[in-house]
């Protein structure tokens, strides 16, 4: 590294299946490193681009069935717009990025509850995101029935695609973690609690 180069940044993902509470923890999360003295970007998949609003809006509130592998591509196209636009300018001015979904969901949602193949869902989002990879994946982990109860009235595509598909899901992320290093953490209890856990799993990474 050079004379007055910015560190390297880090990056962190927070992962599972709907209802199981990433969207505060990402918060809580963020917080408490910005209380450490660190800057932090939070940021989302898929939307946190001009163009991903766009496809986020096609993904999640179509009108009309998406076949699997329309909505993998949509996915991926989000991705490289939001690593170029976001993630990689982040990480290289040493900031800390807290990431709500990222190559993870496509792997267990496309991959794997899709059916289109977690090895080359895998390939193709490596590809398109240029070597950024995630330092820490945290995966929130809850009982169906207990994600189901939280998942609000007003759904989604994803979360109207019903239980079987939602079992597939998080079956996935459980199968996966071990080969990937993804750290799994019991979302079951207090939002204080699984947020002293989230921090205690980061902290390995980000000091």
């Amino acid at each position: 590294m050079t004379a007055g180069a910015a560190p390297p940044g880090r990056f962190v993902v927070v992962e599972g299946g709907e209802g199981v509470g990433k969207s505060t923890q990402v918060k809580r999360l963020a917080s408490s490193l910005r209380a450490a003295g660190h800057e932090v970007v939070v940021t989302y998949e898929p939307g946190d681009t001009k163009t991903g609003a766009e496809l986020r809006a096609a993904l999640l509130h179509a009108d009309t069935a998406l076949d699997p592998h329309a909505e993998l591509l949509l996915m991926l196209a989000d991705r490289a717009q939001h690593v170029a636009e976001v993630i990689r300018p982040a990480l290289a001015r040493g900031a800390i990025v807290v990431c709500d979904r990222y190559e993870p969901s496509t792997l267990a949602y496309q991959g794997a509850a899709r059916g289109l193949g977690v090895d080359e869902v895998e390939r193709l989002s490596k590809w398109v995101a240029a070597g950024v990879v995630a330092d820490v994946v945290i995966v929130l982990d809850l009982p169906d029935a207990v994600a189901e109860a939280r998942v609000s009235r007003v759904r989604d595509r994803f979360e109207r695609a019903g239980a079987e598909f939602h079992a597939r899901v998080r079956a996935a992320y459980r199968d996966l973690a071990p080969s990937r290093g993804w750290l799994v953490v019991d979302a079951d209890g207090s939002p204080d609690d699984v947020a002293a856990r989230v921090l205690a799993a980061v902290s390995a990474v980000v000091p």
